[in-house]
């Protein structure tokens, strides 16, 4: 009998071990929704940007938390300041909590200062317990929820974003809405608190050498007053006027306390004593004192009834309106018309802010954000509220709005003048590869449609004082923007993507004599790009150019080639509307065309032949010399040269951007640039060949953190039929950000939606919060800007293109009946098929459309 228990006790635990092993806790089965929100895991690196264009930003986190506190010109991706709400209850066990979530786990070994117990921090003191976070560009949403507390608590976090109003998005200034609604069942006492360090506190040495460190002495530090708040101060020196900088934070409550210094003692004392203050739900009223204050509190005391709801409007905003940044080699041409006498910035020793030359001091910025707050919210929503009305697929909403960011981060600055100038991507404490790079901004698509005029002072950049008097054009423009030597390669797809981008502004603003304007500095441009890589006039590119993958490709390939006739096509356009005679251009593009077509073409994809001998470009080894790319100095390069060419090529792969210029030219409403048949054979092939559900078995010894391990994403390059060169072009094993929204929204154009649905999965299952940022998709630096290439993927799955030319809406639908966002130079608003029948639905501004066209057929406006 005992035997027989034991031999049933073995089934029962045996039943119950499967049992367990076949169900896996929800957290591990459960894949977050897409465009929805995020709880759990999946708010660990959850940090949503709040600034103005070119103004710089901080971070709300998913737990309610400030981070990324970058409002000194540069990025400063791990300045985490000890600065929080709070909320205190009267009466209430428990009451007095910090208004976030429960602190992320990584932060407690992980960030830094963690070695030292991440001593400063907030961390410590009590928090709610449960957060989740939904993101609704521009604004932010956290709920948090407590036990011990009987509220329902919503923060919503955002700055002003209006398309078509570069000026009120570009300020330095943001906000956070503390709403609070009793659900108990008596009447709650509550102070509201909002507690800070002055972390505008420097201590930089200026790099002007005319100081030794061990002599200098920073500003004076203190805590000013403002209206229902306090300001955060560090006064500059003459040896370093970038320490300049001041942080308002106030309310619009008039009954505010503000205590304008915390307790002055050693080790803790402030943050005890500030503590001790809301766990006894205090208010603190001290003046302000001349300097040396650590910190500062504003109290706004309330009551609620049950059921009843406060909201607290925390406004935030600054003003840091010096730097000591200064890019580019100057020009020796004097040349008038590259620099305009008008354009102050230019005679700028280091660039200045936009808002420096709209506001005189710190009061002035805080005055006008209050003054104008709730109609720049009114604005901001209509914008919020149009973009998400659309039916367009959740993982797409979700990838465009999540790197709208990138506008809202420190990759993007504004001169005084109003001219935008760019980073590629923000490092962790300085900016990434400088100077707008004209090939990365091939790919971002979002300016251009929500803020055309800003997008075209890029295309004034480019063309006049970042090139010469032959048409060189260098690609990373100057800081402050003047005149630049072009001393460097030309990069062939910028110049030549910034021809085929002119076609786009122009058709998008309608102005035909900015076109007049330009042209002649366009066929500038155009001539030289013939002369310098097609001197034998094959409409190819054979001569070695530059591109984005930091190197040289020798022979013609598919991804310049087709620049090389979107460029082409596009001047021919631009000079046949002006009356230009362009039939050498015309001519070289069909027989460039026929080229692509038959010799680069394997049967199933766009490659490269790779060509070193017979052209005008001295051999490898001499043109390498000065270079960082390429050096054969070393016999085993000498020896690969001979046996494979020049290194960093691609031959015979299957390349992500092979058809990059046609999908350029779909984006510009330059259509069948190369035969479309073959262009989808080709984008078919990046999927078959270059798209991975899993990485775990892919070999990249490049920069893998990009997607790794058990991660899917889109390869740069296969070689799926051989010819793998031993050493191809760096990057090549590496998934690139913004790659895999361009080849998406390349095969939405051409009707392989579920294809691009794929791709955008993948990559925004890697950005889900758990281990990388949603908002922040990174590559040469954080909120890299070649994921702006996502919003065109509202225009691949739609055919929704705009032309303020001929007032014509075109509309070409991949996913029948739909609804979805349009920007264009005069307003937003709401577009799409109903029904089969277009429609648009003006937001905000007007828009002039005299005729839709649908799927090739004309329609008349209603």
């Amino acid at each position: 009998m005992k035997a027989l228990q034991l031999v049933l006790l073995s089934l029962v635990c045996t039943v119950a071990l499967n049992s367990c092993n076949s169900e896996k806790p929800k957290a591990v089965t459960e894949k977050r929704a897409y465009n929805d929100y995020y709880t759990g895991s999946n708010l660990n690196r959850v940090a949503f940007p709040i600034g103005g264009i070119g103004a710089g930003m901080f971070c709300l986190e998913g737990t309610g938390a400030i981070s990324h506190m970058s409002v000194r010109n540069h990025p400063e991706i791990f300045n985490e300041p000890c600065m929080f709400a709070a909320i205190s209850l009267k009466g209430v066990k428990n009451g007095a909590k910090i208004l976030e979530g429960q602190v992320p786990d990584w932060k407690k070994f992980g960030a830094p200062n963690a070695g030292y117990g991440s001593s400063g921090a907030s961390w410590g003191l009590p928090r709610f317990e449960n957060a989740k976070f939904l993101a609704r560009f521009p604004f932010s949403y956290i709920n948090l929820d407590d036990k011990d507390l009987p509220l329902e608590v919503q923060l919503t976090g955002w700055s002003p974003f209006i398309p078509t109003d570069a000026d009120n998005s570009s300020l330095p200034a943001g906000a956070i809405e503390y709403s609070f609604k009793n659900t108990g069942n008596s009447e709650l006492e509550a102070v509201f608190s909002y507690n800070s360090i002055n972390f505008m506190k420097q201590k930089s040495i200026p790099k002007t050498g005319t100081v030794e460190e061990k002599s200098y002495i920073p500003g004076k530090t203190s805590i000013k007053p403002v209206t229902n708040g306090f300001v955060l101060s560090q006064e500059g020196t003459k040896f370093a006027p970038e320490d300049q900088g001041d942080f308002a934070i106030f309310t619009d409550e008039p009954k505010t306390v503000v205590d304008y210094c915390w307790f002055r003692g050693g080790w803790f004392d402030g943050m005890t004593t500030t503590w001790n203050n809301i766990l006894k739900g205090e208010t603190k009223s001290h003046p302000p004192i001349d300097a040396g204050a650590s910190g500062a509190s504003l109290y706004v005391q309330f009551s609620l009834k049950p059921g009843e709801t406060k909201k607290i409007r925390l406004m935030m905003a600054w003003y840091v309106p010096n730097t000591n940044m200064k890019f580019g080699e100057d020009s020796k041409e004097t040349d008038k018309e590259l620099c305009a006498e008008s354009d102050c910035s230019c005679k700028l020793p280091f660039h200045k802010p936009w808002y420096s030359g709209k506001f005189a001091n710190i009061g002035e910025v805080a005055n006008y954000w209050i003054t104008n707050y709730k109609d720049l919210l009114g604005k901001s929503e209509l914008f919020k509220n149009a973009f998400y009305a659309s039916t367009l697929p959740p993982e797409v909403l979700e990838a465009v709005a999540a790197n709208l960011t990138i506008l809202k981060s420190p990759t993007v600055l504004r001169q005084p003048d109003g001219k935008l100038w760019s980073w590629e991507g923000s490092g962790d404490n300085f900016g990434c590869c400088q100077g707008s790079c004209t090939h990365v901004w091939n790919y971002a698509q979002a300016v251009s449609h929500l803020f055309p005029k800003l997008e075209r002072t890029l295309r004034e950049t480019e063309f006049f004082p970042s090139q010469d008097k032959f048409g060189h054009q260098t690609f990373r423009s100057a800081l402050p923007i003047r005149p630049v030597a072009t001393t460097f390669y030309a990069a062939a797809d910028g110049q030549l993507g910034g021809i085929m981008k002119m076609y786009r502004d122009w058709r998008i603003s309608g102005n035909n004599e900015w076109l007049k304007k330009m042209y002649p500095k366009v066929t500038e441009s155009m001539d030289y790009c013939i002369v310098t890589w097609d001197p034998r006039s094959t409409g190819t590119l054979e001569e070695p150019h530059h591109n984005t993958y930091d190197i040289e490709f020798w022979g013609p390939d598919g991804m310049c080639t087709s620049f090389y006739l979107g460029a082409l096509k596009a001047i021919s356009e631009m000079g046949r509307f002006l009356g230009d005679d362009v039939q050498k251009y015309q001519a070289l593009y069909e027989k460039g065309r026929k080229t692509m077509e038959t010799d680069l073409f394997d049967g199933e994809y766009f490659v490269q032949q790779i060509k070193w001998k017979g052209l005008n470009a001295p051999d490898p080894v001499e043109a390498s010399k000065g270079s960082y790319n390429s050096n054969y100095s070393s016999e085993e390069a000498q020896t690969l040269l001979q046996k494979e060419g020049p290194k960093y090529q691609y031959g015979k792969g299957c390349l992500s951007d092979g058809v990059l210029g046609s999908w350029m030219g779909d984006v510009c409403g330059l259509k069948n640039i190369i035969d479309s048949a073959k262009v989808a054979s080709h984008l078919a092939s990046v999927y078959k060949y270059n798209f991975k559900k899993d990485l775990k078995d892919h070999a990249n010894p490049q920069r893998p953190s990009y997607a790794l391990g058990n991660e899917g994403g889109l390869l740069l390059c296969t070689w799926p039929k051989g010819g793998n060169l031993s050493l191809p072009f760096v990057y090549s094993n590496e998934v690139w950000t913004g790659i895999e929204y361009q080849a998406a929204s390349h095969l939405m154009f051409l009707g392989q939606v579920e294809k691009g649905l794929d791709i955008v999965r993948a990559c925004r299952d890697r950005y889900d919060g758990r281990v990388r940022n949603p908002f922040d998709e990174y590559e040469c630096g954080h909120w890299y800007a070649r994921a702006m290439s996502s919003y065109a993927m509202l225009q691949g799955l739609t055919g929704v293109r705009y032309d303020a030319v001929d007032h014509v809406m075109y509309i070409d639908s991949r996913i029948g009946d739909f609804t979805s966002f349009l920007s264009t130079e005069t307003g937003f608003g709401n577009v799409g098929l109903k029904n089969g029948e277009p429609f648009f639905n003006a937001v905000y501004g007007e828009l002039n459309i005299q005729k839709f066209i649908v799927s090739g057929k004309e329609m008349n406006s209603k």
